[in-house]
């Protein structure tokens, strides 16, 4: 198969979707690979790695498009690249469909067939291609916390891990999933007072013997979050409903009763947001204020450390993709159950259950399309 790694173009991301390592994998499976020029820079690769990993280089991605069966990227295709998608093409990479109805539509008319690495399922329904961001976003929530909760950056002017006869900040985590507990561990090991907020009584259970001793397990509910984000210092939504919107669960009513400069920091926004005041910023401009609150709302924040991301995804994804390229999509997910989560739109239907419930568009089981 010929495949095809796209430079990213959404403003500030300097991930690339392949290490030349993974490329020299691919290639020594028989597959031709076309690696657009310049793509893995952001990420301390040059092209010429890629040249000696067996790939060629090509000068636009709109000769990739045009060429490769398979083209892949970390984020999601941008208008400029949506005429250039091919009836049939495979695209691998993350969609977050549910939080784009522009995308979503702009797709089904390509005719394309979107693998998301995001819905993608492994064992016990884990999210095998979405845990290493998740891994990195939620280390670095709390690493730009830390960073924004300075009076220099809008914050309150508090030290997350305070000193000794000075408390230190409360931070409230709603989620305990990968990114929650990540950032939970982060925050901790400042020295914050870490509330970590989740409905699974189990996965509580599981929280309170495995975090440290500052951080404090509680079950979530609209009364709790009320009552805490009034005494939080920065807030952290982990929120995570599988290729679905978030929930908007901190409101514009709550912010009014929390401190003046204190942080929010939105993981969940490439979802649409955990909070009803959430909006997508970048990397360039990461914060704004709403009711005297902090925003941090970066779309793609494992963007900002790409040696690290780029090299854990290709961990991640490099088994999926020799598969893909191997055997092509539709033989993949009639074995694998997993893939199958992964296809969100095929052939212009839509066949992933939450986009098509986000947007109220008819719902195509892909097994209908896989004969």
């Amino acid at each position: 198969m010929v495949v095809g790694i796209l430079k990213e173009i959404k403003v500030e991301e300097n991930r690339v979707s392949m290490t030349p390592a993974g490329v020299e994998v691919m290639v020594g499976r028989g597959h031709a690979m076309l690696v657009e020029s310049g793509a893995g820079n952001g990420s301390g690769f040059s092209d010429d790695a890629y040249r000696k990993a067996g790939a060629e280089i090509v000068a636009e991605p709109a000769e990739i498009y045009a060429r490769a069966e398979m083209v892949m990227h970390v984020k999601e295709p941008q208008p400029s690249e949506y005429g250039m998608i091919r009836e049939g093409q495979i695209v691998f990479t993350y969609f977050h469909f549910a939080a784009s109805e522009g995308l979503t539509h702009a797709f089904m008319k390509s005719g394309g067939v979107a693998v998301a690495y995001e819905t993608i399922t492994g064992p016990g329904n884990t999210l095998p291609l979405l845990t290493p961001m998740s891994e990195v976003a939620g280390r670095m929530a709390a690493q730009q916390a830390a960073k924004y909760a300075e009076r220099a950056q809008g914050g309150r002017g508090i030290l997350l891990g305070g000193v000794p006869g000075v408390a230190p900040a409360t931070v409230v985590v709603i989620g305990g999933g990968v990114v929650g507990t990540h950032a939970a561990q982060m925050a901790c090991g400042l020295g914050a007072k870490v509330y970590l907020l989740d409905m699974n009584l189990e996965r509580l259970r599981h929280l309170s013997e495995v975090m440290p001793k500052n951080c404090f397990p509680v079950m979530s509910s609209p009364a709790v979050i009320r009552e805490l984000v009034q005494q939080a210092d920065v807030v952290i939504g982990a929120v995570l409903v599988h290729g679905a919107k978030a929930p908007k669960l901190v409101t514009r009513d709550m912010l009014k009763g929390m401190k003046p400069g204190a942080v929010l920091v939105d993981v969940a926004i490439d979802q649409g947001g955990c909070f009803e005041t959430s909006r997508a910023t970048t990397h360039r401009e990461p914060t704004y204020l709403e009711e005297g609150v902090l925003h941090y709302c970066v779309a793609n924040m494992p963007g900002a450390v790409p040696l690290t991301s780029t090299a854990a995804l290709t961990n991640a994804t490099l088994s999926y993709a020799v598969s893909l390229a191997d055997r092509g999509w539709r033989e993949v997910a009639r074995e694998s159950a997993g893939v199958r989560e992964g296809i969100n739109i095929a052939l212009g239907q839509v066949t992933y259950r939450g986009v098509a419930d986000a947007f109220g568009l008819p719902y195509t089981p892909v097994d209908t399309l896989l004969d």
